[in-house]
């Protein structure tokens, strides 16, 4: 399982034209399931987000949690993470979980997410959408359920 997690003002996500989650201050978390995740996945996966320290002290040093400044989480799906580019001009996407097993394990996530006590808002798991956000920093980060990087 792979996340792109910004630092976020505030974001929020549309399907056709309406909002369908939105947040301030927080962070989007961009979420890809591979074929081979599994339950401990997510649950790794939304305990390490839960307790990233990336927002300011009083200090101005990242060592604050989401839940200490009271932020919210906004989850998209986005089986592009699993996209392999390294042959030819077209991403293969072999490593993305099929829609049935990433839809089950994306809800899992934001449970786990839930049950560490992150609010949570989401966007439309398979739906074509318009993600918007204001990136605090900018600060991005990138994880992953099996430790690549």
């Amino acid at each position: 399982m792979r996340a792109v997690i910004q630092r976020v003002v505030r974001a929020s996500v549309q399907v056709n034209g309406h909002t369908v989650g939105a947040i301030g201050r927080g962070m989007l978390v961009l979420l890809g399931v591979a074929v081979r995740d599994t339950d401990a996945d997510a649950a790794y996966l939304a305990k390490k987000i839960a307790g990233l320290r990336i927002f300011d002290d009083q200090d101005g040093k990242m060592n604050r949690t989401i839940m200490q400044i009271g932020g919210a989480a906004l989850v998209v799906s986005q089986f592009t993470l699993y996209g392999d580019c390294r042959k030819g001009k077209r991403p293969s996407f072999t490593d993305a979980a099929p829609p049935e097993s990433a839809v089950r394990l994306y809800e899992e996530f934001i449970a786990c997410l839930r049950n560490e006590g992150v609010p949570v808002a989401t966007g439309v798991f398979q739906a074509a959408m318009q993600v918007s956000l204001v990136n605090d920093g900018p600060v991005t980060f990138l994880l992953d359920s099996s430790r690549q990087f």
